[in-house]
């Protein structure tokens, strides 16, 4: 595990985040998703009032034909949602065999383990639910491990602290920038005799590109990261949509929809617009369960393009 050069002072920060997060995943559950969870929904919600304004603008523009009563009960929903995905990432600090079980069934998992045995593949997902959770992949299926690509965080301690929680046996983690040349060094061979599974989360806001392809989304022009599609292409692999539903408390079912099988003649952009019906269908869905609070439309499309 390579983290970010840090001085004596950001370590010692880390350490101390870590041990906090340790401490806390060892507490009873009832405790966590009982008593935390609702005391930071408090917080975010009616103390610091966390991005309250972004998120009244995103379901304004993303919902127009809801009342404002609707889109304000999305918002409460979504921000009971928030806390839970902070306590399920805490939790992540002291994984067990029996956590992981409790936490994650599969849908589909044997037909899916057939469909993808012996090969390489893409998982599309998003920051919808506990996203963390399909990290769970490689633990169900040893034969393959998760490289969950991210783009780096600014704060060193932070970046060290996600880069310890995330990686392990069944996972590892790599930069936007390094995913490629990741893959194409390690494909095949895999890592340690394991498939690779590239885990990309396309519903973040990339940099606004002259080429950049925009898509209508929520009611919105909007522009995706298309990674996932160029090195599907490139490499001909075959890509899934994770599908992440909340049965309860710290409780998901994941599941995988097709979205392109490795060979397929497809038209330009089309592997990233099947991502994005996907997508949209399960926001509009369960639109508590995506991060509303994101600055997911900062770009605006110009009126001539």
């Amino acid at each position: 595990m390579k983290y970010p050069k840090m001085n004596i002072w950001q370590r010692i920060g880390l350490e101390a985040l870590w041990v906090g997060a340790r401490l806390f995943a060892v507490m009873p559950r009832w405790f966590k998703y009982h008593i935390v969870e609702n005391l930071l929904y408090l917080l975010l919600y009616y103390g610091i009032r966390y991005r309250r304004g972004v998120v009244a603008v995103n379901l304004r523009n993303s919902f127009p034909e809801k009342s404002d009563g609707e889109r304000a009960e999305i918002g409460r929903r979504f921000y009971r949602t928030l806390a839970e995905i902070f306590v399920d990432t805490l939790d992540l600090a002291h994984l067990t065999s029996r956590k992981w079980h409790r936490s994650l069934t599969i849908r589909g998992l044997e037909e899916h383990r057939q469909r993808v045995e012996g090969r390489d593949w893409i998982a599309m997902t998003a920051h919808f639910g506990c996203w963390e959770y399909s990290s769970f992949w490689g633990l169900y299926v040893p034969s393959q491990v998760i490289v969950a690509v991210y783009h780096p965080l600014r704060s060193k301690i932070m970046e060290a602290f996600y880069q310890r929680l995330r990686n392990g046996d069944h996972a590892t983690t790599v930069s936007m920038n390094e995913s490629l040349r990741f893959f194409l060094r390690n494909r095949g061979k895999g890592l340690h005799g394991r498939n690779l599974v590239m885990g990309l989360i396309a519903d973040q806001n990339p940099p606004r590109r002259p080429d950049s392809h925009w898509f209508r989304f929520l009611n919105q022009d909007t522009i995706f990261f298309d990674g996932g599609e160029k090195l599907a292409l490139r490499c001909h692999l075959p890509v899934y949509f994770v599908k992440m539903d909340r049965l309860s408390r710290g409780r998901y079912e994941m599941s995988f929809a097709p979205i392109y099988d490795g060979v397929e003649p497809v038209a330009e952009n089309e592997i990233t617009e099947r991502y994005v019906r996907l997508l949209e269908a399960e926001i509009r869905r369960r639109p508590e369960l995506w991060i509303w609070s994101h600055k997911r439309w900062k770009h605006k499309r110009d009126v001539n393009c």
